[in-house]
């Protein structure tokens, strides 16, 4: 029987050093978000919109009238990004601690790219990088099951 998540962090292991399989995943990751948000709010204008949000312009708005405001605070800090560039320093966070994340994170990533990839067509953009982070967790989560056994 396969041990735990929690039985697995409370083994004594050496921490891992340099760039594992798991490192590259998370730190893509975690570089990808924070461009795609620092991105949305600066150069994509987004936090102009900061005023309506904070000044309560966004209560009650139906999610069909998207109005600007409501578009850049969808694109930007109410997007995917917030929750992945946490998603991101957990898998830097295990990594550190010799822990190996479960493979279901990566293949929600690569679920996500599919998604995307079927709903806006084939082509090389934000897909591709969660693409390979998606892969590098399957594979790291792979090579961690072959060394418990």
């Amino acid at each position: 029987m396969r041990a735990s998540l929690a039985e697995r962090a409370t083994r004594a292991r050496p921490p891992r050093k340099g760039m594992s399989t798991l490192a590259w995943a998370g730190g893509l990751t975690t570089f990808y978000i924070a461009a795609h948000t620092i991105g949305a709010l600066t150069v994509e204008g987004a936090a102009q919109h900061a005023g309506a949000w904070f000044g309560g312009q966004l209560q009650g708005v139906e999610f069909s009238d998207m109005t600007p405001a409501m578009s850049a605070y969808w694109f930007s800090v109410n997007s995917f990004g917030p929750p992945t560039f946490v998603v991101g320093l957990t898998v830097l966070w295990l990594n550190r601690r010799g822990i190996t994340p479960p493979a279901f994170i990566g293949w929600g990533f690569l679920a996500w790219a599919a998604l995307g990839m079927i709903t806006g067509g084939p082509k090389i953009d934000q897909d591709l990088i969660i693409i390979v982070a998606g892969a590098l967790l399957v594979a790291a989560a792979r090579q961690g099951a072959r060394a418990e056994r």
